[in-house]
Parts: structure tokens; C-alpha cells; sequence
């Protein structure tokens, strides 16, 4: 083996381990037997799992946080799709512009979104609670799927969607069983990060949560102001586990995909 396989070797193992490790150490200690367990190991255990799925706050947010991750998700993956082929599609006035606003939105800080639709909720007389939650994970969402899907769409064959026209195709039917067809794998991706974002949102999701609606990172962020504690882990890596689910399916499908063209 020559040197320089051998330092991209190392470079990518110092790569991954340093992204890996953290997470390597949670699951690990998630089945120490110990409640201390940031200190020493002291054998295997499953008790930390089993109180997980005893403590019924920590579910009933695990499964708040999932259901509006799913809704949020699926209403932003829609929106974005159809805003996306409408931005490749159609010229319109001011189209540069307002594809420059949702990059906009995408880089402002969570802090600063998180205020803003704080501000609008009181300004409407919104009461805080799913609604507001579920509005501000989609807010949140959308400008990923658009930029997703319209980058996706930027690498088409535009003469595809000519010959549906002259095939008589109207506009619907070409989306439907021409565009569409196309974009699944990026719809598939697009709905996935949505999921992400609105699982992992805990700053923007503080503002707008209110007292009458928990969800998951809010949760954990209550529980480990006071240190980490033994469930907490278990329940990290049964996210963890479940993510890595998510996106082997993902890339199944798009071999799948790819293998049927």
C-alpha cells in the first residue's frame, strides 16, 4: 500500500470517527448499567430502555414530535413540489426575487424564524399550540424541498416536457406522468430532510410550542438542563437507529429507481 492510500485511509477514519464517536459513546453507555453512566461502565444492561418505554411524558412528546414531523413533512413536500416545477416552468414577474427569498428564509438563524412567527401568532390572536407548531415546522421545511426539487429539476431534458405538449399532453397530465415520475427520488429526499428538520427543531419550536403541546427536543432540552440521564440515551439511540432505518430505505428505493430506467 503506498503512502498516499494509505493517509486518504486515515484521513477518512479520523473523518468519520470524529463525526461517529459521540454517537458510538451514547449507545454504548445507553445500555450501561449504571445511572451514572457518563463515569464507568459497569455491565450490560436493558433497564434504561425499559424505563424509557414506562415513562409516558417522554413518550406521549416522542410521539407529538413524530406526528407533527409527518404532517409538517408532507405538507411541505407538496407545497415545495409544486412551487418548485412552477419556478421551472413558468416566467414570471419578479421570479429571480422570489426565488431569492426562500434562500433567504433558509439561512436566516432558528432564532430569528422562531420570533418572527411568535410575533405573527400574537399579531393574528393565534393561541399556541399544534396549529402554530405545525405552520412553523412548515415554514421551516419549505424552502429545503424547493431548493431540493428545483435543483433536481434544473438537470432535466426540457425537450421531454415539448414532447408531452405535442403529444397533446395539458399541463397536469404532464406533471402527472411525466415530471412527477422523474422527481420521486428527490420528492423522496425532500420529504426526508423535512422530516429531519422538524425532528431536530428545538429553538424555532420554543416560541411557538406554547404550555398545552410538548414535543420531543423541548422535552430533552427540560430533562438535561439538570444533567443527562440514563433514558435520555436510550431513546437517542432509538432515534438514532430509526434515522439510520429511514435513510437505508432511501437509498434502497433509489436503486430501485435507477435500476427500473
Amino acid at each position: 500500500m503506498n503512502t498516499s492510500r494509505l493517509f486518504k485511509i486515515l484521513y477518512m477514519v479520523a473523518i468519520y470517527g470524529f463525526l461517529y464517536a459521540p454517537i458510538a459513546v451514547l449507545i454504548i453507555f445507553s445500555f450501561n448499567s449504571t445511572p451514572y453512566s457518563i463515569n464507568k461502565w459497569e455491565g450490560f444492561s436493558l433497564e434504561w430502555y425499559e424505563k424509557l418505554f414506562n415513562n409516558r411524558q417522554l413518550i406521549q412528546a416522542m410521539f407529538n414530535s413524530i406526528l407533527v414531523a409527518t404532517i409538517s413533512a408532507t405538507a411541505a413536500t407538496v407545497i415545495g413540489t409544486l412551487g418548485s416545477v412552477a419556478f421551472f416552468r413558468f416566467k414570471f414577474v419578479g421570479k429571480n426575487f422570489y426565488y431569492g427569498l426562500i434562500y433567504i428564509v433558509m439561512m436566516s438563524p432558528d432564532i430569528v424564524m422562531g420570533i418572527s412567527m411568535l410575533v405573527l401568532f400574537v399579531t393574528i390572536k393565534m393561541p399556541l399550540g399544534f396549529w402554530t407548531l405545525l405552520i412553523t415546522h412548515i415554514t421551516f421545511s419549505l424552502p429545503f424541498v424547493v431548493i431540493t426539487l428545483f435543483t433536481r429539476l434544473s438537470g432535466f431534458d426540457k425537450h421531454i416536457v415539448e414532447a408531452s405538449k405535442d403529444l397533446g399532453a395539458d399541463e397536469f397530465r404532464t406533471f402527472r406522468y411525466v415530471i412527477l415520475p422523474m422527481l420521486i427520488p428527490a420528492v423522496a429526499a425532500g420529504w426526508l430532510l423535512s422530516f429531519t428538520i422538524s425532528m431536530d427543531d428545538a429553538i424555532g419550536s420554543f416560541f411557538v410550542a406554547g404550555s398545552s403541546f410538548e414535543i420531543l427536543p423541548l422535552k430533552i432540552y427540560s430533562m438535561v438542563r439538570l444533567g443527562v440521564k440514563p433514558e435520555i440515551n436510550a431513546l437517542s439511540t432509538i432515534i438514532f437507529v430509526l434515522s439510520l432505518v429511514l435513510v437505508i430505505v432511501s437509498q434502497l428505493l433509489l436503486r430501485e429507481k435507477k435500476g427500473e430506467r
